[in-house]
């Protein structure tokens, strides 16, 4: 049998018999560039994901009432279906479990929009938020809470720079019930967290406030050599980038206070103030 993927055709190669007129495309809906993106882009539906209750792999009866040939169903058979797709919802939200992942992987899609998080974050709060649900860490406390200390977990991991209170506000929770439930899942499933680098954190400040490019990257060299002095150890990370910037401004005659800058980082005037008189004095600045 050959195969004419012009025409889209299958006949024999000795008498010329058409054996499909029409065949199906079975490989990957769009262009890929390597070989690796194409189990990826295959026509097989929506790719599974941590972050679906089911993650991905539950079936679904179809809301037309048609069959195969494009025909309308009959009354009785339009009854018959309505009612299976009622059981078969019925049967994807039977457990406790399956309602609790459903709420919370709702709640996690609206914190991906709020605090524009990649997917590699998402998955990472997905797999963590299973793992606490699974050793019952979620009884006895409130779904957001749980669920906004996956994320900030995800964010600390991936080296994504979101601090408590972005993640607090956007969840709507309190701060310390937030780092409640953090330092919950860091002990409790034994997670070695990264610390949060000062430089990752200077151009999120930096883009709220507006500062140019050359002022960024002067900031950059000044938290450079502070992490080599190891001046930055124990000290907040958005207080020491906060601080940098500010130095920067003031050597490249910016004009921006400390108000500004103490307020897109987070953190208090104090705060900037102190830091700034330790980097001023640590590297004769």
């Amino acid at each position: 049998m050959v195969t004419d993927a012009v025409t889209g055709e299958r006949f024999c190669r000795n008498c010329g018999f058409v054996v499909d007129e029409q065949i199906a495309e079975l490989g990957p809906e769009r262009n890929v560039s390597k070989d690796s993106d194409r189990d990826d882009k295959s026509r097989v539906g929506i790719p599974t994901s941590l972050a679906i209750h089911d993650m991905g792999l539950a079936t679904v009866i179809g809301a037309a009432n048609k069959d195969a040939t494009g025909k309308p169903l009959s009354a009785q058979a339009k009854h018959e279906m309505k009612r299976l797709r009622t059981w078969d919802n019925r049967s994807q939200m039977s457990e406790q479990m399956d309602r609790n992942l459903r709420y919370a992987f709702i709640q996690l899609d609206k914190l991906k929009d709020k605090l524009t998080l990649s997917d590699a974050v998402i998955e990472k709060a997905a797999y963590i938020y299973r793992k606490a649900l699974s050793k019952s860490l979620v009884r006895g406390r409130s779904i957001e809470g749980v669920l906004a200390a996956a994320v900030y977990a995800a964010c600390r991991d991936v080296e994504t720079p979101r601090t408590l209170g972005d993640v607090a506000t956007a969840i709507n929770i309190k701060r310390k019930d937030l780092s409640k439930n953090y330092r919950l899942l860091v002990n409790e499933l034994e997670m070695k967290m990264p610390v949060v680098s000062s430089i990752t954190c200077m151009s999120k400040i930096a883009s709220k406030v507006g500062l140019s490019e050359k002022v960024k990257r002067h900031a950059l060299g000044i938290l450079k050599e502070a992490n080599d002095s190891r001046i930055t150890a124990g000290k907040d990370p958005m207080g020491m980038a906060a601080s940098a910037l500010y130095i920067s401004c003031v050597k490249m005659d910016v004009d921006i206070s400390q108000k500004d800058i103490a307020m897109a980082a987070g953190v208090t005037e104090v705060t900037i103030r102190n830091r700034y008189k330790d980097l001023k004095k640590s590297l004769h600045i």
